[in-house]
This record gives structure tokens, C-alpha cells and sequence, in this order.
């Protein structure tokens, strides 16, 4: 097969995605990297249609890879996340709105486009965590205890462009971050930003039902397919907090391998499109959750 994999400059030496490009290289396939961030793009010409099977999108939020994505999807390609799915969770004031409307343990949530607006946030639903609408891998938290301590950090949020708030839930300190590849679901234990611990290192834990069944419902609002997802263990429940596409799938074993096995299988069966954005309804659990580790990395496909 033959494949587009659009990474930014952020992710130009990470693991993720480069191990994905190396094992699908190592199976026989034909990968080709775009930069969208650092190439001159010329969009009319940019995509074209029938010469990949797939596209694949690593960037940051607010980077001009999404952009480029939507080129391919309007084109016809197959994109891996579906480029409308991508844009749901990017935009967090959208994806807030996306996602309580259909049922998902979502804290309330407002949005301001300057941080002075935040100002008319009554001060019962204090301490507030405030973060960039377009922000990923735990830029920009803040958790703002009060109006007072609101009005010291405004200078600091003027230059954050669209703002979200959430009343903060209240946690051991720690989030579980749930991983879904493949069919299947892994949950990690990691350091929140709120609560930055040097000796916390993240780790593989077990996935409750409950979270298990929120990840897959997650799955589904958001048409997503490979994809994260923190959650919080508040006092009256699990909450999601966070939802990303095509996350670094850390601590998930063979990651690389199942991350590609998940981008042939998508570009073979073509991008599903996103569910509607209906009335919440009940979810099953389409998702499994392994028991041990499979087969080797190293597996043909």
C-alpha cells in the first residue's frame, strides 16, 4: 500500500510517528512523509486523488496539517482519523459541546474568546482549570483558585488566543489516560499537569469497566479511531477532561506494530464516516481490552 503521512515539525523526531513509518516500511509498504508545516504547500495541486491509500495525521493543534488533511478527505482519500472527527476534538469548546450533548461525563464548560470574559464566571463554580481551546499535551493548564487569582494571571492568558473553563474536579493528583488501537483498549496512570509530581512515572494499570465503557463511548460520539483519552476518578465518578486524536501511545505494548496494523486496516476498508450528532443513546462496549501482551512486533501483515 501506499501511504501520506502529514508530521509536523514538533513530532519531526519523535517515536510517534516514526516507529509507525519504519514498521510499515519494514512490512513493504510505501510511506511518504509531508512536513506541512515547513514546505511550501501548494494547495491546488497538494493532494492527489487515487495516489495514496490513506493519509495520516500527526501534528499539533492549530497546525496546518489538519488543513491539509481535509484537502484529501474533500478529495475522496481515506484519511486516518477521519478529518471531520479530527476537528471535533481539536476544537475543545466544540468537542465540550460535541460530547456532553451526547451523554459523556463531561464537566460544564465555558468559552471565552478573551480572558476578561471569564470574569462574569460566578464564583461558586471556583477553582476553575482554564486552558487554550486548540491546546494538546498539557500546554497552558492553569487552575485558577478564585476571581482574585483570575484577575493576576489575566496578562499571562491574553496571548492564548480562545480560552476554555471547567470547574475543577477534584483527584488523587494523578489521570488515567486511556488508549484506543485497533479494537482495543489500554489505560495508563500518569502525573497530572496540575499536580506535577518529578516521582510519578506513568504506568500501565488496569481499565475498570466504567472507564472502559466511557473510552469506548468516547470512540464512538467522536468518530474516532485511534485516539486518547484522559479521565479524572472524581468523587462522584469518572470524568473526561481531555480527548485527542492520534495520541503518543505511550506504555501500550508493541505500539508501533498495532498503530500500523490499525493504518492498513483503515486505508483497506476505507474511512468510516463520523456518527451524526443525535440524542444520547446507551453504548455497548465495541471495544476490547487485553488480557496479556500478543503476538511480536515483528509479525507480517
Amino acid at each position: 500500500m501506499r501511504l501520506c503521512f502529514l508530521v509536523e515539525e514538533h513530532y519531526r523526531h519523535d517515536g510517534m510517528p516514526n516507529e509507525v513509518i519504519g514498521q510499515l516500511t519494514a512490512w513493504g509498504h510505501r510511506v511518504d512523509v509531508v512536513r506541512p508545516g515547513g514546505s511550501l504547500l501548494r494547495m491546488t495541486e497538494a493532494v492527489d486523488a487515487g495516489a495514496h491509500d490513506a493519509w495520516v495525521l500527526k501534528t499539533v493543534s492549530g497546525g496546518p496539517g489538519l488543513t491539509l488533511l481535509e484537502a484529501a478527505a474533500a478529495a475522496g482519500m481515506t484519511t486516518v482519523n477521519d478529518a471531520r472527527s479530527i476537528r471535533g476534538v481539536r476544537d475543545k469548546a466544540l468537542a465540550a459541546a460535541i460530547g456532553r450533548g451526547r451523554g459523556l461525563p463531561l464537566p460544564p464548560t465555558y468559552a471565552v474568546a478573551c480572558p476578561e470574559l471569564l470574569r462574569e464566571i460566578p464564583a461558586a463554580e471556583y477553582p476553575l482549570v482554564v486552558k487554550p481551546a486548540d491546546g494538546s499535551s498539557g500546554r497552558a493548564v492553569h487552575l485558577v483558585s478564585s476571581p482574585e487569582r483570575l484577575e493576576s494571571m489575566l496578562p499571562e492568558l491574553a496571548g492564548e488566543g480562545m480560552l476554555i473553563a471547567q470547574p475543577y474536579v477534584p483527584n488523587s493528583g494523578t489521570d488515567i489516560k486511556v488508549y484506543g488501537v485497533g479494537g482495543e483498549l489500554f489505560a495508563t496512570e500518569r502525573c497530572s499537569p496540575l499536580h506535577p509530581d518529578p516521582s510519578v512515572r506513568e504506568r500501565r494499570v488496569p481499565l475498570s469497566s466504567e472507564v472502559a465503557a466511557i473510552a469506548a463511548q468516547v470512540g464512538a460520539v467522536y468518530g474516532l479511531d485511534l485516539y486518547g483519552v484522559d479521565v479524572l476518578l472524581g468523587p462522584d465518578g469518572p470524568v473526561v477532561v481531555d480527548v485527542n486524536d492520534f495520541p503518543s501511545f505511550r506504555q501500550v505494548p508493541d505500539a508501533a506494530a498495532r498503530v500500523a496494523r490499525a493504518v492498513l486496516d483503515l486505508a483497506r476498508a476505507g474511512a468510516s464516516a463520523p456518527p451524526p450528532v443525535t440524542a444520547p443513546r446507551p453504548y455497548a462496549l465495541p471495544l476490547s481490552i487485553p488480557a496479556q501482551v500478543p503476538a511480536a512486533a515483528g509479525e507480517a501483515v
